[in-house]
This record gives structure tokens, sequence and C-alpha cells, in this order.
């Protein structure tokens, strides 16, 4: 997992706002995770992604994910991923990657605010969908 360049945003005030933060995925030619790890009144701590070489499959990292939680003393994390192939819709590797992570999270007492699946078809948030 790498540190995200651009620069984040200091809030991240719900799901238009992470939606416009992490839109740029679309725009990859393979699967990418994004990061954004929250403190106090969702403030952005810091941003992390991790790559695929695979146009439709990439390994979840909870191990990281968790470890970067805790090293930016997060208390909430946002997910985001693209779909290259431009649908939006959660897959069940999708869904089930999401209960893990919020699980993961929940036993340090964070939380996994949402996942979004960003493609050019839009943006898909599991918060909005009732997934989490």
């Amino acid at each position: 997992m790498a540190l995200n360049a651009p620069e984040a945003p200091r809030r991240l005030a719900g799901p238009a706002a992470a939606g416009a933060l992490f839109a740029p995925l679309a725009d990859e030619a393979t699967e990418v995770l994004a990061f954004a790890y929250l403190g106090a009144e969702q403030r952005v701590l810091g941003l992390r992604h991790a790559r695929s070489g695979s146009i439709d499959r990439l390994m979840l990292p909870i191990r990281d994910v968790v470890a970067d939680a805790l090293a930016f003393d997060a208390v909430a994390v946002v997910m985001a991923h693209n779909h290259p192939s431009g649908d939006p819709t959660p897959s069940v590797a999708d869904r089930e990657a999401t209960r893990l992570l919020a699980r993961a999270l929940g036993t340090l007492e964070m939380r996994l605010l949402d996942h979004l699946i960003v493609a050019s078809g839009g943006i898909t948030s599991f918060r909005r969908l009732g997934l989490l």
C-alpha cells in the first residue's frame, strides 16, 4: 500500500464528499483500493491505496488496513475501489470483503463508515444501500 499523493480534504462530511475524493478512481484501467482514515469529526488523517494487476480482482489487505488505522489513530475508515468495467454494482466478493473489514475494524472500536464503488457508470455507496 502506498500513500496517496493528492491532497485530501480536511473533512469527509458524508458520501458526496467521499465520492468526490475517490471519483478519479473511475479512470483507472485496473482495480485500485483506496482508504481514507478519519479522526474526530471525520477529519482526514491520511489516505492509502493498493493497486492490482487485474481488471476484475483485488485482494483486500485487511491486516494492512487495520495496521494503518491504528498508526493513524483513526476512529473510522472509508473504503473505495473502482470497477474498470464501468458497472458500479457491488459483487458478492465486494459485499463479503466489506463485511470482513467492518468486523475487523469493529473489534478495535473503529467504524467502516462507507465502501464506495467508483465506475464510469456512477458511484455506489454501501451505506446508502443499507449494507453498512
